[in-house]
């Protein structure tokens, strides 16, 4: 077949038209070219002189084809099948004629690419798309086949052979994908459960606000009711929804997707993308949250949410997933969050916000329900606890996750978590009853804050009777330790307690702000504190002499309050942080008594500072001052507080 192209113009004219011009060479640039098959090239013609009009053929349509003609006869050749054909130029009178011979070559799959295992459900499809070397398309014909055949059912998109199955019974079964020629071939060992296997399997699509909510204590709380879980976070911190949205239709492959599996064990595999989490599992739930400075902000769902939901919804292959919403909490009332001036920096009016934004966000998707974790803190921070559930201000403390979790776990189980006999090491009872109270009172009523009226006053004498030992981190959880969990103002413990959990009425609070936490503290130690490598690892630090991270920190200030007598204390301080310099830690106590110690934080194992014979002034107060020593010598005045120690004194 020939194929013409002729240009509707003459390059060259006759003023003459009885006058025959002499005919010019004419050539092509190339006149041997090899291609691959569905490449391009463009052959150009060489004029003498151009004298007419010209046409390009090719010999084999089946071979090349001429895509396109430029006004200077530059023809564009593209690859169509495998061999060779000539492309010729030629003039309209046939007196002019060039040719180029072109070979063209197929570029071949020589292997295909499937997972070595997956699987699949009864009630509920997963897909297996096959990856080719080489090539984007394939060039052969196959053939996906079952052995034994009777495990699952199979449709395959004749295009890119891309299979989704379906599982018809309980089994595992050989799935290979074959070429016509039978040289190549990848198999994948399909194993089939039963939907309804009895193991809740639950994926957040959030942030650091839903690790704070099921990485840690949902499981726990799961295993202690018989229930078996697994629990899949996919998360980047700070994420938002745009940002998820974003992700999706990329594909990007940007996530630490955290897993607990139905034995416990957690794993972390980085640089994930939405789609290989939610096909991972055969997930009963999938949640969507909002980054928590916009969770008040309901305009912010608007077009993100849907488009997450039906993202996701086209990847997830179960028909019967149930999709939730994760309520965040209102910051502590000392956050120093940027975002919390969104809510003019009122705890109560974030909270409002933040109900009413996702009750009408439910609206959006087609949501199961709401998980009301923020109405869960709120209403624990009407406890004796108080404004204790953060430790910084915005993500939750170790009592704030466990209540958080402890909401979770009502929405997910449909059964009371009040009573749950799992109380993680280092918490006391009363605490846990407190979250597991919060969490159920936030599953009846979502909308409001409930007041745990039972849990005003934890009791205690005022007067410390035994060895009293503090843990300033920001996730302090140590068995027998009293947990100061957030360097800012405000923050309190509000009741401490004794190495076996009895209350000793004694509160104490932080006045004056300590710069931040440092976790570079010696782990390994020898004194009679006889801490934890958590304990002594980290710190509470200030810098009296020069500005640090925005801010000049001269001192930290600790109140104590509550005291009921004239009794006598001794108070012990634990400072540590690697480095060679002097950094000198001073901590003055003051009650109606005073006294101070010292002691040289840099790299410190072995050291601790005591002061004795310190009394509650008429207020039954004592204040404690952190802050650099005379000898300090670093820089930045650098001083810390690990941990410390109040004893009674004969």
């Amino acid at each position: 077949m020939m194929v013409f192209f002729a240009a509707f113009f003459t390059l060259a004219s006759c003023d003459d038209p009885e006058q025959i011009e002499p005919k010019n060479d004419l050539a092509v640039n190339l006149t041997t070219a090899s291609m691959v098959v569905g490449k391009e090239l463009t052959l150009k013609p060489l004029f003498q002189q151009a004298s007419t009009k010209y046409s390009w053929s090719v010999s084999d349509s089946t071979v090349i084809e001429i895509e396109s003609v430029g006004k200077d006869y530059s023809a564009v050749i593209k690859a169509v099948g495998e061999g060779t054909a000539t492309a010729t130029i030629e003039s309209m009178d046939g007196s002019e004629m060039a040719s180029s011979t072109i070979t063209t070559t197929m570029i071949r799959e020589t292997e295909v690419s499937v997972p070595a295992s997956i699987t699949a459900y009864t009630q509920s499809t997963v897909t297996i798309t096959p990856e080719f070397n080489l090539v984007e398309v394939p060039t052969q014909e196959y053939t996906w086949t079952a052995e034994p055949a009777d495990i699952v059912s199979l449709e395959v998109d004749p295009g890119t052979y891309e299979v989704t199955i379906q599982g018809l019974q309980v089994g595992t079964t050989n799935l290979t994908i074959t070429s016509e020629d039978g040289q190549i071939s990848g198999t994948t060992s399909v194993t089939v459960e039963d939907e309804n296997d009895g193991v809740l399997k639950v994926l957040a699509i959030g942030n650091s606000f839903s690790e704070d909510a099921i990485e840690y204590y949902l499981y726990g709380l799961a295993k202690a009711a018989g229930k078996d879980i697994v629990i899949g976070n996919l998360y980047i911190g700070g994420a938002e929804l745009a940002l998820h949205v974003e992700n999706a239709n990329n594909n990007a492959e940007v996530y630490s997707y955290r897993k607990i599996n139905k034995s416990g064990t957690k794993t972390t595999t980085e640089n994930v993308s939405i789609a290989t989490a939610v096909a991972d599992e055969n997930w009963d739930y999938i949640s969507f949250q909002q980054v928590s400075q916009n969770s008040g902000l309901y305009d912010t769902f608007t077009e993100t949410l849907p488009a997450l939901y039906e993202y996701v919804s086209q990847q997830n292959g179960n028909e019967y997933t149930r999709y939730l919403l994760h309520q965040t909490w209102a910051y502590a009332q000392n956050s120093t969050h940027s975002g919390f001036v969104n809510y003019d920096n009122d705890q109560m009016k974030m909270y409002e916000a933040i109900v009413s934004a996702y009750n009408q966000a439910e609206a959006l998707i087609p949501t199961y329900k709401i998980v009301p974790s923020g109405t869960a803190i709120q209403n624990a921070r009407t406890s004796y606890l108080g404004d204790n559930f953060n430790r910084d201000g915005y993500h939750l403390n170790e009592i704030g996750r466990y209540t958080a979790a402890s909401t979770w776990f009502e929405i997910l189980f449909g059964e009371s978590v009040v009573g749950n006999s799992y109380v993680p090491d280092g918490f006391v009872d009363v605490d846990a009853e407190i979250a597991q109270n919060a969490a159920h009172e936030a599953v009846l009523q979502p909308d409001a804050v409930t007041e745990l009226t039972a849990y005003q006053n934890a009791g205690g004498s005022g007067v410390i009777e035994k060895d009293v030992y503090i843990d300033f981190a920001t996730s302090s959880n140590s068995t027998g330790w009293n947990g100061m969990t957030s360097f800012l103002e405000d923050a309190t413990i509000p009741n401490l307690k004794y190495q076996d959990n009895e209350f000793t009425g004694i509160e104490m609070m932080i006045t004056s702000r300590f710069n931040g936490q440092n976790t570079n503290g010696e782990t390994e130690t020898n004194t009679d504190f006889n801490m934890p490598a958590e304990v002594s690892g980290n710190s509470f630090y200030g810098n009296s002499k020069g500005v640090w991270a925005g801010i000049l920190v001269e001192k930290g200030v600790i109140k104590l309050s509550g005291f009921t007598n004239d009794s006598s204390y001794e108070f012990c301080f634990f400072g540590s942080r690697t480095a060679t310099d002097n950094r000198e830690t001073k901590y003055t106590v003051i009650g109606a008594t005073t006294g101070s110690a010292s002691l040289n934080a840099a790299s410190n194992t072995d050291e601790i500072a005591c002061v004795q014979g310190i009394k509650a002034d008429a207020n039954g107060e004592i204040m404690i001052e952190v802050t650099s020593g005379d000898n300090n010598d670093n820089g930045n005045g650098f001083f810390y507080i690990n941990a410390m120690r109040i004893s009674p004194e004969e």
